[in-house]
């Protein structure tokens, strides 16, 4: 495989890409002049994506619509988007069910628990295999979006949890099998506003309460844009070309604040 001009724009795969955390970071990523393939499962929520992108960034943009945990979808998405725009630069792993909630774990159905693990993680591990053929060739990275829920939880929230802890550790062994090739790097969010981010069935908009804002240290809740911009930081050799097999914690400070019941 021939190796791509570094001049030429760069191009991500982001997964879950065209609505809430990962509809922020492709729009941050086009403004960055990068080309971006949005891979979701969502068709209404990429049509209006799109829609929602001026002239330029809209012929920069390739919508592709698949399931994460299938791996045909992947594959097919991943050959797209390589002969399309001939290359691949960046892959986001931000596609992942996004309620931690679920049944007690005497109620929690098999069927349940795999459905998030196979997506949230497995479908980290499928970008990633199928992408990384592309990525050796760019000296790409990879940034793969866990949670503050792999280190601190609330109750009925096992699957989630688990599956975003198994991201974080997915991330360093991906670092050491990828060393030399591809930077691997994790986020892991915390309370971020995206239900402006979503598609107009299901927008909401913010209101948060004083309470809301002080439980961070930075006195308001996160917005894609924060994750958005740490993206961009991880994706860049120039900034982050010393790390790999880290996960930044971006979450207000909420997790280092003592919370005392009263």
């Amino acid at each position: 495989m021939q190796h791509p001009s570094a001049q030429a724009p760069r191009v991500a795969f982001v997964t879950g890409g065209a609505q809430g955390l990962g509809l922020g970071i492709s729009k941050h990523l086009l403004g960055l002049g990068w080309k971006v393939a949005m891979f979701d499962l969502d068709a209404d929520a990429g049509e209006e994506a799109l829609a929602s992108l001026t002239d330029d960034e809209r012929d920069r943009t390739l919508l592709l619509k698949g399931d994460v945990a299938t791996e045909a979808d992947i594959i097919l998405a991943v050959q797209q988007c390589f002969d399309r725009f001939g290359r691949i630069d960046g892959l986001i792993n931000n596609a992942g069910i996004a309620d931690p909630h679920a049944p007690g774990i005497e109620d929690l159905e098999w069927d349940q628990w795999q459905r998030v693990i196979n997506v949230n993680l497995g479908g980290v591990f499928l970008a990633t295999k199928h992408a990384t053929q592309h990525l050796r060739v760019t000296k790409g990275a990879i940034v793969n979006i866990a949670s503050t829920r792999a280190f601190q939880s609330e109750a009925n929230t096992e699957s989630y949890a688990a599956s975003k802890g198994g991201i974080v550790a997915l991330t360093h062994a991906l670092a050491v099998s990828l060393a030399g090739d591809v930077r691997v790097n994790a986020i892991a969010p915390g309370w971020i506003e995206v239900g402006d981010w979503q598609k107009k069935a299901n927008k909401t908009e913010p209101n948060h309460s004083d309470t809301d804002k002080s439980q961070h240290p930075v006195s308001r809740v996160g917005t894609p844009k924060d994750i958005a911009q740490a993206v961009s930081f991880l994706l860049d050799p120039d900034m982050s070309g010393f790390m790999t097999g880290e996960t930044m914690r971006i979450d207000g400070g909420m997790t280092h604040k003592m919370i005392y019941a009263e």
